[in-house]
């Protein structure tokens, strides 16, 4: 017997355990032992019943990624689970799905293909492949809406959110909650009752009593295919998977699952599959630090201390407090500790109000932050994160403070985004416990974590900041200490390279409402306007140029600073803001602005000419690779895939596109090379082609394969 799958026989009933850590993904290697395991139960006489269990944290949470990315770059054929799940269903004796942890992806379609289902409440279950670009192609969408109705499936296909057990019991998902810890005794227990009931094995392809009919069915599949337009216009996944539901409702089951079997290998032929499923393994990747193994030291982080109730340290405590960590929350000022735990409070009952969060647990988050004028129990805290505004100045004086406060063995992290660790390190007596930890604003909802690694940083302590991010639900990327990290170095072009684009003659306008088509989360105009002005330039100050970014500065931005335009915090900056407009969020074009732009650019001697919107996605995005490639030549990502993690879950760019370097090697480098070099020659030293991509370039080679001999 495969030792990823064992027999155990418990008088009549047999447990079939499949045991693949972490996950108990279900690769070939699985679906091969399950085989002979079945196959030798049912010959059993004396096994009249199974349980298919798990072994770890979870049921199968989904198929092997490998195997479908292997899909996505060859010939749009997923693994073949087909055979596996007829074997299942047609099986001569009831079979009972326990579950425990998350049944996801091909977990969820092999638990469907059971006879019964038995959950423990705290599980989850789901399909979430539309969120990787591709739609079930294991008979989940045959399957699923015959257990739960059509309705209830669109829904979580779409959203590609699971649903906890009791959803799942009451949708008829799952046929019980179990009942005590030991949940594969309650899964005995349920098989030992069908037995006694003795009604026949209930085959879930033969269920047609939630299918509806098709006049019931045309208002929901017309409003599936809106929302799946509406919400992802990119991503084609979406659209057929409404598709392969629709099939379930009008064909016979075999026919069904032959039409899933087309539309799943379309949807793994897409661009924005092999896009999201590049995303999806870089942020597995980024975890693996050449240094940093599974047995290197961790320390367990159960309390933060949090230097600054600003914005990001109110954020940063909420991140912690949601994680179930104690957190001390220091400013110098009442007032502004006050204001800082009173947009914590607003933050928190805005969830209530829109259902995400219940009064009492949002009370039980409260408990744990306290707030402080002072530096009262950070001799217990496990890491302090310091979180004041972009000051070298300040920032030194508080961690030289800290050192003298903290115990030796405290990790002592600055939210910094921008300015040099190892300067901050050098006040201190411990520069091997300091570590960046770049949070994203808003911090208690941005997934991603720039863990900032100075010349001195210990393995253990990037194991601990690696450690924190995954419990705190982000994805943290390390990345070296040079001037902008990689986030906000490579932002710097790209904004520069925007604000040259207005100047020459487009708007701010224009350019967002072109960059938010193309997929950016956000126009780099109303980016800067959220962060504010006033952060920009200060880090502006703070940095000076760590490269010759071009042969002058763009003119505009100081201007507003001077003005007192800082963006959405004071109610105006590139747009204004008015509290009657999308709360103060939403940009609104102002005629002062493009005055203002008109008369700089005027004085300046530069002529305006219209700007294409081609010419604004090509400059900006190209700005960003060619300094993303500078950036990993300098050593500052470890692979191009981080960078890519970087700015898909930190600065809004869009997963389906991969990330900025992905999407380099599919437009192809020797093409973004020779408009690199003809933007070079028409604008000047800001646009010098970066070594890395002119060789690459040359030779033919692209980023992943670069990345593929780095790991190597």
């Amino acid at each position: 017997m495969s030792e990823v799958v064992s027999v155990t026989i418990d008088g009549d009933v047999a447990v079939v355990r499949i045991d693949n850590p972490p996950v108990n993904a279900l690769d070939r290697g699985v679906r091969e032992a399950l085989v002979p395991a079945l196959t030798r139960v049912a010959n059993d006489a004396a096994v009249r019943a199974v349980v298919l269990a798990c072994a770890g944290r979870t049921f199968v949470a989904g198929a092997d990624i490998g195997e479908l990315e292997h899909a996505a770059w060859g010939d749009g054929i997923g693994p073949d689970m087909h055979p596996l799940l007829a074997l299942v269903e047609d099986f001569p004796k009831p079979i009972v799905a326990a579950i425990h942890g998350t049944a996801l992806g091909g977990g969820l379609e092999l638990a469907m293909a059971c006879h019964y289902r038995v959950a423990v409440e705290s599980a989850r279950l789901g399909l979430p492949e539309v969120t990787l670009g591709i739609i079930p192609g294991a008979e989940g969408t045959q399957r699923l809406p015959r257990l739960v109705g059509v309705a209830k499936a669109l829904d979580m296909g779409l959203t590609g959110k699971p649903i906890g057990a009791s959803d799942a019991l009451a949708s008829g998902l799952i046929d019980r909650l179990a009942d005590g810890d030991d949940l594969v005794a309650a899964a005995t227990v349920f098989a030992r009752e069908m037995l006694e009931r003795g009604t026949p094995r209930p085959r879930t392809r033969d269920r047609t009593d939630k299918l509806g009919t098709p006049e019931q069915n045309a208002p929901t599949f017309a409003a599936a295919r809106e929302t799946a337009r509406k919400t992802k216009p990119h991503i084609p996944a979406a659209a057929l998977y409404v598709d392969a539901i629709e099939a379930a409702a009008t064909l016979p089951f075999d026919a069904g699952i032959r039409r899933e079997r087309e539309l799943s290998a379309e949807s793994v032929r897409s661009e924005p599959c092999k896009a999201l499923l590049h995303v999806f393994l870089a942020e597995r990747a980024a975890t693996k630090i050449p240094d940093v193994t599974r047995d290197t030291p961790a320390l367990n982080v159960n309390k933060v201390a949090i230097v600054g109730a600003g914005t990001m340290g109110g954020g940063i405590a909420m991140a912690c407090a949601n994680a179930g960590i104690a957190v001390r929350l220091r400013d110098a000022a009442p007032a502004a500790l006050e204001k800082g735990m009173d947009a914590v409070r607003r933050n928190y009952a805005a969830s209530v109000k829109r259902g995400r969060m219940t009064e009492a647990a949002v009370e039980e988050r409260l408990a744990r932050i306290q707030p402080q004028l002072d530096d009262t129990g950070f001799d217990e805290a496990d890491v302090v994160i310091e979180a004041v505004f972009e000051s070298m100045e300040l920032k030194r004086r508080i961690f030289a403070e800290l050192n003298a406060v903290t115990r030796p063995g405290c990790v002592l992290a600055t939210n910094t985004s921008t300015l040099d660790i190892d300067a901050i390190a050098a006040v201190t007596s411990r520069p091997e416990r300091v570590v960046g930890l770049h949070f994203f604003s808003p911090a208690n909802v941005m997934r991603l974590l720039e863990i900032v690694r100075g010349g001195a940083t210990s393995g253990e302590v990037v194991a601990t900041a690696l450690g924190l991010a995954k419990r705190l639900g982000k994805v943290g990327v390390v990345v070296r200490n040079l001037p902008g990290f990689v986030g906000n170095r490579m932002m710097f072009p790209y904004m520069y390279e925007t604000q040259f684009l207005v100047e020459e003659g487009a708007t701010p306008e224009q350019v967002d409402r072109v960059l938010t088509r193309w997929g950016m989360a956000m126009g780099m105009f109303a980016v800067d306007d959220m962060a504010g002005l006033d952060v920009a330039w200060r880090v502006r100050q703070e940095l000076g140029h760590f490269r010759d970014l071009s042969q002058r500065r763009p003119l505009v931005a100081d201007q507003l600073h001077a003005m007192g335009r800082y963006g959405q915090k004071t109610g105006s900056g590139w747009f204004r803001y008015s509290p009657d407009v999308g709360g103060g969020r939403t940009p609104i074009p102002d005629p002062e602005v493009l005055d203002l732009i008109a008369r700089t650019v005027t004085d300046a001697g530069i002529a305006r000419r219209d700007i294409s919107d081609d010419e604004i996605v090509e400059r900006s995005i190209y700005a960003l690779i060619n300094e993303g490639a500078r950036v990993l030549a300098d050593g500052g990502a470890l692979r191009a895939s981080d960078i890519d993690v970087v700015y898909v879950n930190g600065y809004g760019f869009p997963g389906w596109r991969g990330g900025p370097m992905f999407y380099a090697d599919r437009v192809g480098l020797r093409h973004i090379h020779e408009r690199i070099v003809a933007l070079h020659r028409e604008h000047g030293t800001r646009w010098e082609p970066a070594p890395l991509l002119a060789q690459l370039a040359r030779d033919g080679r692209t980023f992943r394969e670069l990345d593929a001999e780095t790991a190597g």
